[in-house]
């Protein structure tokens, strides 16, 4: 329904796809209709019994219902789609996170400024446009069988590449069905470098597209305890995204300059993370923008603007985005745990679409998912001038 109204879609992989000549069901009239039959769905439903479903439909009806105006407190709306909080980190750790990032781009002769980001892509070796899927595909081939033993799946699965030019944040997207994945990439936003090559071959290839076909896989010979269609505003995205953004920490540790890339797309979001919770929380927008703008000396006035629309008026990316910095910081804080730690996450994160909740039971000593708080609290800067300085004194 949302897709025949102009609207973006919301599912992300069918993990059991209907078998070809089922006729399609037919889209609900409006969003009352599904919103009507959720709650019919979920009334049944005891959360101590069906864990998975219950939270499921929970955040299937908060987004529904944020669809249809509602608009509830940002750390109420995360629990209730992304199943984590949304306390923030502090300002000195998202400090200390730059201060990191800082020093290992300046052992690759980078400064942190303006032209830090182009530096970076230099360094990471551009290619021409027209040889980025093949340098993707090739560097599937080359880490898929270090993913397949760190994971532990054998899960077959069929990739089709796709261009497209869409005006959205992302530059690659992976969804799919059954053992069909499609990676679409969007050259508005791709940067098309060899080391970017190998980074979204890991994220969206081996790390999305081989993790949901083990999950369609599974599907295929026994019963699960889950809903079998992923959602992007659904209490798994946290393990999808986190996972996937952090996945070369775990497979290709010694790759230094692909590692410096990572560190810096942590920090940024968190950083992300932070204008996230100040847009949301009554920061104006000119706070906002000072503050990204002294975190990051290379971001566009345009990509600032993208980054508070996208988190403070859109429903689906006012969940969905959070679980970025959520699980990015979850999983690179994973890979400093113990191996044998390690090694039962991302066993159990190929087998069963993890919730947080799943994700803190298998790791007991790991940070907050979603962070711990306090964010760091905005200052409003001071933007009276002339004549509008001079009304407010005579108030």
């Amino acid at each position: 329904m949302e897709v025949e109204r102009g609207g973006p879609g919301i599912v992300e992989f069918d993990c059991v796809p209907p078998a070809p000549g089922t006729p399609p069901v037919p889209a609900a009239a409006d969003r009352m209709e599904v919103y009507e039959r959720l709650t019919a769905l979920a009334a049944p439903i005891a959360a101590d019994a069906h864990p998975a479903v219950a939270a499921r439909l929970g955040a299937d009806l908060a987004y529904l219902g944020s669809r249809l105006g509602e608009r509830p407190d940002l750390d109420a709306y995360i629990r209730a789609t992304q199943g984590c909080g949304a306390a923030g980190w502090p300002e000195d750790y998202v400090a200390e996170r730059g201060d990191a990032v800082r020093t290992r781009l300046a052992a690759h002769g980078i400064a942190w400024d303006a032209g830090t980001e182009d530096a970076l892509r230099g360094l990471e070796e551009p290619l021409p446009a027209d040889e980025a899927v093949k340098a993707i595909l090739a560097a599937v081939a080359d880490h898929e069988p270090a993913v397949r033993k760190a994971v532990g799946s054998e899960a077959p699965y069929r990739l089709s590449v796709e261009c497209v030019d869409v005006d959205e944040y992302w530059a690659y997207w992976l969804d799919g069905a059954g053992q069909h994945v499609r990676l679409r990439i969007n050259p508005r936003n791709a940067r098309f470098t060899k080391v970017g090559a190998r980074q979204f071959a890991l994220h969206e290839v081996l790390g999305h597209g081989l993790q949901c076909a083990a999950f369609a896989d599974r599907c295929g010979r026994e019963d699960v305890p889950w809903v079998r269609m992923i959602s992007v505003h659904g209490p798994t995205q946290v393990l999808l995204e986190g996972l996937a953004q952090a996945l070369p920490l775990f497979v290709v540790p010694d790759d230094a300059v692909l590692g410096t890339r990572v560190r810096l797309d942590h920090y940024l979001q968190l950083v992300r993370a932070e204008l996230h919770i100040a847009v949301n929380s009554g920061a104006s927008v000119r706070a906002c923008a000072a503050h990204a703008r002294a975190r990051v000396p290379f971001w566009t006035d345009r990509h600032i603007a993208d980054v508070l629309a996208d988190r403070g008026s859109d429903p689906r990316l006012r969940s969905y985005l959070w679980a970025y910095p959520a699980g990015f910081d979850w999983f690179v804080r994973l890979a400093d745990a113990d191996t044998a730690v390690i090694t039962e996450v991302l066993h159990a994160a190929y087998r069963d679409p993890l919730t947080p909740g799943g994700l803190g039971r298998l790791h007991p000593g790991g940070p907050p998912i979603g962070g711990p708080g306090p964010a760091v609290r905005l200052r409003e800067p001071d933007v009276l001038r002339g004549a509008d300085r001079a009304a407010g004194a005579d108030t």
